[in-house]
């Protein structure tokens, strides 16, 4: 029995976010892809005619699985906007030191501008909901500026946490404390 276009499609894109979570970003080359998915080194081409569309396609699923985390840890949360914002702050985090070769790719300025499934566009709806609490917590402020300065402010704290530079520096590796210093900076004083 033949599998059918859109299952091995999908197969080959499974693999690449199983190789992607093992080895890192430098081991997603269509030829180990290939290898892994029990097919030939040419048999990626007929549905990712370009490497970057390959690469797109398993961002495009790390970007789902952490919008979906984000809005559970949002719309789970019981408290008020502060501590929403909280819960998703702690929620990205945790997928970037859980996730750190997804992480790394679905950022990749190359792929988010190819315009290659619409990459540039599961990135806003998250942004969006940061930035609808942020205004919410404060109203005063321009909520996207602090919203990207908070969003890019968690994104290097994700990196320096993964690496474990942060915690060295710090001396701490409360990572619940690092969320609420990050969130204290942009939002002012916990007064919830």
């Amino acid at each position: 029995m033949q599998e059918s276009e859109a299952g091995l499609r999908d197969r080959l894109v499974g693999v690449g976010v199983e190789l992607v979570a093992q080895e890192g970003v430098q081991a997603l080359t269509l030829r180990e892809i290939a290898r892994r998915a029990g097919v030939s080194h040419g048999a990626p081409r007929r549905y990712f005619p370009t490497h970057l569309e390959l690469l797109s396609a398993i961002a495009r699923r790390g970007f789902i699985d952490l919008a979906d985390r984000a809005t559970r840890a949002v719309d789970d949360h019981p408290g008020g906007p502060r501590a929403q914002l909280a819960a998703l702050a702690d929620a990205y985090l945790r997928f970037a030191v859980d996730n750190p070769g997804m992480y790394e790719l679905m950022f990749r300025h190359d792929l988010l501008k190819s315009g290659y499934l619409g990459l540039g566009d599961h990135s806003p709806p998250s942004f969006g909901r940061l930035v609808e609490l942020v205004g919410r917590v404060r109203p005063d402020a321009d909520a996207r500026l602090v919203g990207g300065a908070l969003w890019a402010n968690l994104h290097g704290v994700g990196q320096l946490w993964g690496w474990g530079s942060l915690q060295l520096a710090v001396g701490s590796d409360d990572f619940g404390r690092m969320v609420g210093s990050v969130l204290d900076i942009y939002l002012g004083p916990d007064g919830e």
